[in-house]
């Protein structure tokens, strides 16, 4: 793509991911005087944007640190940090010796630090950090509700972390949780989260009791974001849905329309088949991912065309049913889509664009895109 060129709404090539600036920076702002207003920091996970600007702006906003989900994240948006010692969590086990040694090798020039949740991957990151004579933090990681890592209980997480304290080249820097498994309306969050905060009690005072560091205990997502208050003993905040927000979240009661600062920009490209049309944005742009408050709901909504269903998607088509529209798109015409899921999305794109306030567009380069490992 040539991104010298100047282009409009009207004349970008699509499919095309567009983001309102404004509304991004809306939305890194408010996550910011939310978590100072109650004494939390802000660990936003990159793996929803990728993008060194945007990792900027949100540090710029006061986030004490970033947390990708890949070593190879953490690379790429080093440079986010400008002047400033990079602070990176890795929120993804580290257990295979190539991750190990990529994470070890980073912390000879920042803070490194990883959730981990086995003795295995204890043992291959401090074999790794010896080797590479460095020093890297460690979350231990409690899962409390959504069942995909994290120890069972505190008696495991106490095992775990006296294990890190004696691992050479690693540092027990405090405790990971993730209350992915909590889709309430913020207003039905109350109970799950005491849930949530009164297991990372126990785990706290079973810390302090042994002696254990729990100087972070790092949690939060974006549909628990604005309720992490409820869970008094969590340090900072990981959301990362929140910097565009999506169907997912718009769906879930977790924002509002005016948040929604990420869309698919797409072509009609056909109405052959009677009662649907077929856009160019397929699964190659808008995923498979469902939308999780309303699964049935297709892959994507049309907001000037509500009654649209996108049906189905092929690699480069998306296949919209129009029965219960009014006035149909018709061909030719360019039709905004709100994704299920962003995240997904954005590492589909090399390049993104950045709308300013007077409309006018600029390319945005996906720093770590494909950044999987």
């Amino acid at each position: 793509m040539n991104t010298a060129a100047t282009y409009s709404l009207d004349t970008l090539p699509t499919p095309a991911v567009v983001l309102d600036g404004e509304r991004a920076e809306q939305n890194i702002r408010r996550l910011a005087d939310y978590a100072a207003q109650h004494g939390m920091g802000v660990r936003p996970h990159t793996k929803t944007h990728k993008s060194v600007e945007i990792a900027r702006r949100q540090l710029a906003a006061g986030a004490v640190g970033l947390t990708v989900a890949k070593v190879g994240e953490a690379e790429a948006l080093l440079p986010a940090f400008d002047d400033r010692e990079p602070d990176i969590l890795v929120a993804y086990p580290t257990v295979d010796s190539a991750r190990a040694s990529h994470v070890a090798d980073l912390a000879n020039h920042c803070t490194m630090r990883v959730a981990l949740d086995t003795p295995a991957a204890i043992a291959a990151l401090a074999g790794a950090a010896s080797r590479a004579g460095t020093t890297v933090g460690v979350l231990v990681d409690l899962d409390v509700g959504p069942g995909r890592t994290g120890v069972p209980n505190v008696d495991a997480l106490v095992t775990l972390a006296e294990a890190v304290t004696h691992a050479p080249g690693l540092r027990l820097d405090g405790i990971f949780f993730y209350p992915g498994h909590i889709w309430n309306p913020p207003a039905e969050q109350t109970t799950p989260l005491k849930a949530v905060a009164d297991t990372l009690a126990e785990a706290c005072d079973r810390f302090d009791r042994q002696g254990l560091s729990r100087d972070i205990v790092s949690g939060g997502s974006t549909p628990t974001a604005y309720q992490s208050h409820l869970v008094p003993q969590a340090t900072d905040v990981r959301p990362g849905t929140s910097v565009f927000n999506d169907l997912n979240t718009l769906r879930g009661g977790f924002c509002t329309h005016d948040d929604i600062a990420a869309t698919v920009l797409a072509t009609v490209v056909s109405d052959a088949v009677a009662g649907q049309v077929v856009l160019d944005a397929g699964s190659k742009t808008l995923t498979s991912d469902r939308c999780v408050p309303t699964p049935d709901s297709g892959y994507g909504f049309l907001p000037d065309y509500p009654e649209a269903v996108v049906t189905k998607l092929t690699e480069e088509h998306a296949q919209v049913d129009i029965r219960g529209c009014p006035k149909p798109p018709s061909v030719g015409e360019r039709v905004t889509i709100i994704p299920n899921h962003i995240c997904p999305c954005i590492n589909l794109q090399d390049t993104v664009w950045w709308k300013e306030p007077d409309g006018s567009l600029r390319p945005l380069t996906i720093d770590a895109r494909g950044r999987l490992s």
